[in-house]
This record gives structure tokens, sequence and C-alpha cells, in this order.
């Protein structure tokens, strides 16, 4: 939506849930985003089903994710998600994968804005990116490492220890925060559970790239 300060770097779409990896210059754009997508989409298949009733379950969850190495290994993550649920063999086999777009397979309607993409990985061509992912996803894929790492859709923030540090300080939570070694070279910040009933706004969420 042109209205939107916000990039889609990648996404996948699976049959209950999708992740979106956007940037952003002000958390407020982000939250506007999910909120009209989120809107539109409740009223476009409701007005075709003939429905009423509620669509979304609940509502979105962003993380923070540093740049660098956590952004690529988010990425990968991202790229992976249905080779992980034992659907396919390789990104390439699920349409509704950013791994298309990146690889230059679709170039009709595009939806990832490749150029922001090339910037925050450090990229000079659009080519230089498509050929680390396929060798990364294919290696991946050999060595079997595709297990579900929960905190990048789970956490405030991933990264460094250092850049986790910095941003517990900006998050606005009625909740306490912790840090935590999530893996090797990566720390997640993590809000303590909510009681039932409450929700947590994007208001609490720090400006940056995003996954949801």
């Amino acid at each position: 939506m042109p209205q939107f300060d916000v990039s889609l770097l990648d996404y996948c779409l699976t049959s209950n849930h999708i992740h979106l990896l956007l940037d952003t210059p002000e958390r407020l754009e982000l939250s506007g985003l999910m909120q009209a997508v989120e809107g539109e989409f409740a009223r476009t298949y409701n007005r075709r089903k003939e429905r009423t009733n509620a669509f979304w379950g609940d509502n979105f969850h962003a993380t923070l994710v540093e740049g660098g190495q956590y952004l690529w290994r988010c990425l990968c993550y991202i790229e992976l998600n249905m080779v992980r649920c034992g659907v396919v063999a390789h990104p390439r086999d699920w349409k509704w994968v950013g791994y298309h777009e990146i690889m230059g397979l679709w170039r009709r309607n595009r939806l990832i804005d490749l150029e922001q993409l090339c910037w925050r990985l450090g990229a000079s061509t659009v080519e230089e990116v498509a050929k680390n992912l396929e060798a990364s996803l294919v290696d991946a894929i050999a060595r079997d490492q595709v297990k579900r790492e929960a905190f990048w859709t789970e956490s405030l923030a991933v990264g460094s220890q250092l850049f986790v540090e910095k941003i517990q300080p900006q998050i606005s939570s009625r909740r306490e925060t912790e840090i935590i070694a999530a893996g090797q070279d990566v720390w997640a910040l993590h809000e303590s559970p909510a009681a039932y009933g409450q929700r947590n706004g994007l208001e609490n969420r720090p400006i940056g790239p995003y996954l949801t």
C-alpha cells in the first residue's frame, strides 16, 4: 500500500499464517499498514464467502531484527518455512514465497522491494543476493538445518547481545522483559507471559526492520 512508508523484503504465505519481513523508518507506519491489510483482506474474504464473522484469530506479532548476519538468517528462515513443515523439498516448489522474486523468476506484479533488500544486506546486485540465497538454502537443506527457531516469531527483538541490550530500555511495556541467549551468537528480548485477555499493541515496539 503506497500510503505507508514500508518496504517488503521477503514473505511466506501458508494455509494458516503469514510471515512478512518488513522495513520501515517509523514504527507507526508498520502498525498502520498491518491494520489496513488485515482489515481489507477480512472484508474481501467475507464478501466473497458471504460471511460476517471475524477472520483473524489474533493480533499480529512483530519482532525487531538486527541487520547484517541476523537479517540474512531471518530471510533464510522465512524461505525455509514450508520445507520445515515437510510440504516441499525446496522453496522453489512453493508458489507463495519470496524466493521466486529474488531469483528473478517472477517479474510481474512484484511485491518485494529488491533494491531495499540489497541495501539492507549490503549487496551490490540482486543477482548477488540470489546466488548467496540459493547456496545457503541448499546447504541448510542438505545439513537438515531447517528446524523451528521460535525466537524469530516470539521475541521482541533478535540480534547481537549489544543490540538487544540497546533495545530493551526502549520498550514501553506493562510486562517485564528479559534477554536470553537464543543460539550461537544470537540473543533475543522476551516479554513475560501476558495475563489472560491482555493484549500488547505495536506501540510497544521499537523502530526498525520487522518480521511479522
